[in-house]
């Protein structure tokens, strides 16, 4: 069965450039524009992984974690935050909304497609 994971990202290049390297590892995506928009496509689909930018309008990422962990269907979905940020605080901040792991931008697409395919068994 073809996992799904949701992207989230006020960015619609860095929509575009993630969502086409996990196509090509052999995933199925469904992108969000910001937090709000990200709840939306949870409702209309489910997901198997979240990706999410850190600093969005609407809602940003930490808001956005912390909604779906209320969701009981996604308390253990893997949410793995994508960001420029690099500081140990908004590092916290994102764990402490229940983000599963870290990645920084500027991504590498073949260290991305590791961690997502570790991150969902």
């Amino acid at each position: 069965m073809t996992k799904t994971v949701l992207i989230v990202d006020d960015s619609a290049m860095m929509r575009k450039m993630l969502g086409e390297t996990l196509r090509a590892a052999g995933f199925a995506v469904v992108e969000g524009a910001n937090g709000s928009d990200g709840l939306v496509q949870l409702d209309r689909q489910p997901v198997q992984m979240v990706i999410t930018d850190f600093n969005m309008p609407r809602m940003n990422g930490p808001a956005l974690i912390r909604r779906i962990r209320e969701r009981p269907d996604y308390r253990f979905t893997p949410i793995l935050v994508l960001t420029t940020e690099t500081e140990d605080a908004r590092k916290q901040e994102g764990k402490a909304a229940g983000a599963t792991g870290w990645m920084v931008k500027p991504f590498d697409p073949p260290r991305l497609v590791q961690i997502v395919n570790r991150l969902l068994p």
